[in-house]
């Protein structure tokens, strides 16, 4: 097959919707073979692709898919961490509770992936990491004390990732979407006190004068998984449709 990933393995977590199934079906297209995780069923999976549910803030599942991987594939060349969640709180209506399960969706389930993929990865002479991390702790937004504290974590991880395997040959960069027209926008909206109003906050913040779209980002994430991007590393690739310049 050919294609800007062909003969290369993908591994990406929140497949099953939104950006994580847009890069999934784009990484395959592309010629890639993919293993994809989420908490819920991945519907209609590419040909040939390697299927997993479960937390991705557990170690044993990180470390059961990565082996699946490298056993059928020997090898893992690129991990995409698109499993993200949110609650859409001010801190102080935070419950501890709440903070910890966000950080264990978006920083915590970034470090475990991550760190499961790169020994292999290493071992088969380098690859991509390519976290998806927001716009809004680079700009800071409201109700989202949590998720924007867990994104920031993100994105210094992959930067502290690229610095630290850069002579292994491994490069690592964050995507900082904005608001993406998916199912986690719309989820988000449907909790503020009214949500057409959310929206069109949201909207109007954007001066490109739309939301995103999946494919958008999804070509993001193909140019940091492919030689396209053979320069890039530790960087933090903006899809944000002009949010954090207005």
């Amino acid at each position: 097959m050919s294609g800007k990933l062909a003969g290369r393995t993908a591994l990406i977590t929140g497949a099953a919707s939104g950006i994580g199934a847009g890069i999934a079906r784009l990484f395959a297209a592309e010629g890639a073979r993919v293993a994809l995780v989420d908490r819920d069923k991945v519907p209609e999976p590419p040909s040939g692709a390697l299927c997993f549910e479960g937390d991705v803030a557990d170690a044993a599942l990180a470390e059961k898919v990565v082996g699946e991987m490298t056993k059928a594939w020997g090898r893992v060349d690129c991990v995409v961490t698109a499993a993200g969640m949110s609650i859409g709180k001010k801190l102080l209506d935070t419950t501890e509770e709440e903070w910890e399960r966000v950080f264990a969706v978006n920083a915590r389930g970034t470090f475990l992936w991550v760190k499961a993929a790169l020994g292999p990865m290493i071992a088969g002479g380098g690859g991509s990491v390519v976290t998806i991390a927001s716009q809004i702790p680079l700009s800071g937004g409201r109700g989202s004390a949590s998720y924007a504290s867990s994104k920031g974590a993100v994105i210094a991880m992959t930067r502290s990732v690229a610095l630290d395997y850069a002579a292994d040959k491994v490069r690592a960069n964050a995507i900082a979407p904005g608001a993406i027209d998916t199912p986690f926008l719309h989820r988000s909206f449907t909790r503020a006190p009214d949500p057409d109003a959310a929206r069109q906050r949201s909207l109007d913040r954007h001066p490109l004068g739309r939301f995103g779209r999946v494919e958008e980002v999804a070509k993001a994430a193909l140019f940091l998984a492919s030689d396209d991007s053979s320069f890039t590393t530790g960087s933090v690739l903006m899809v944000e449709g002009g949010w954090n310049a207005a």
